[in-house]
């Protein structure tokens, strides 16, 4: 239950992917929602439009329970799920058996989310990122799943006559979409360290993704460029943020955080290391969104 009554700020909030390392953002949306706090336009890209879904209803907690309480379940993510399926994360288990039975969500609730909210994901034939809109999540559930299919461990994802992968491969920070939305204010959401940068994929992966993909070369094309447009993104982040236009949360190299991490203990540090950094960072946050 929201603790203050809800506010709706007009404002981009822009959340990365990354896998478990989104326990961090789960954290950070946790304590949002106790303030009551929400964004007139919101951008989920992978595990980061999985844990806007739980934020749009509102659902305190819920995206920390589901990425710790299922961790061991091979039915939710294992190498079984994956040779058994095609995906590593398992579609029936992850994206109708809880949302509708083990852990309900509140779709009503998501529906009448006052903002705008995206699912980043990448058409597959022409490499392009799309912004699949998230609103009636009984259907538009197949978007988040879009956005989180990991490319070589996840089969295409057919959404509205078109096919789908990960958000991530090309618009890994949607901050320019945001900007390019009309949002003068952003506030961005990493889960990567300060100071990070992507390291090019590797040959023996290249050659995974053509042979793959060989009937989607877009594919392989947007991989072996993706380690450039995601740093160019942090540097343009990096800029915004000195010049006080963006403000920023990323977490604290505490840890190695793998993006498939099974150590809950872990993932529950990170997880209450997002929420104290929106704790602590609240206020600051706020004179910036309200300057």
């Amino acid at each position: 239950m929201n603790t203050e009554h809800k506010e709706l700020v007009r404002a981009g909030l822009v959340l990365e992917g990354g896998g478990m390392r989104g326990l961090y953002t789960a954290g950070i949306l946790d304590f949002f929602m106790e303030k009551g706090l929400q964004f007139s336009s919101c951008y989920g890209v992978s595990a980061g439009a999985c844990h806007l879904s739980s934020y749009m209803s509102g659902q305190i907690g819920r995206a920390y329970r589901i990425s710790l309480d299922y961790l061991d379940d091979p039915e939710y993510c294992s190498t079984k799920s994956l040779l058994k399926t095609g995906d590593l994360f398992g579609v029936d288990f992850c994206y109708d058996r809880i949302p509708n039975e083990l852990d309900p969500y509140d779709y009503d609730a998501a529906a009448a989310y006052p903002g705008k909210c995206f699912a980043v994901a990448v058409n597959i034939e022409t490499g392009e990122a799309e912004y699949l809109p998230m609103k009636d999540m009984r259907t538009d559930i197949t978007a988040v799943q879009a956005s989180a299919s990991l490319p070589l461990v996840s089969r295409n994802v057919s959404f509205n006559g078109k096919l789908y992968l990960d958000g991530g491969m090309v618009d890994s920070i949607p901050i320019r979409r945001s900007i390019l939305d009309g949002n003068r204010k952003n506030v961005i959401v990493l889960t990567q360290p300060k100071g990070y940068r992507k390291k090019p994929i590797s040959h023996a992966n290249t050659r995974a993704m053509c042979i793959r993909y060989k009937d989607y070369p877009m594919v392989p094309v947007v991989m072996r460029r993706r380690y450039q447009v995601y740093n160019r993104t942090l540097d343009y982040i990096q800029k915004l943020e000195a010049d006080g236009h963006v403000f920023v949360f990323r977490p604290e190299p505490l840890f190695k955080i793998n993006r498939i991490e099974k150590d809950k203990n872990k993932l529950k540090a990170l997880y209450l290391q997002g929420y104290h950094d929106a704790a602590q960072n609240y206020e600051a946050m706020k004179k910036y969104l309200e300057d």
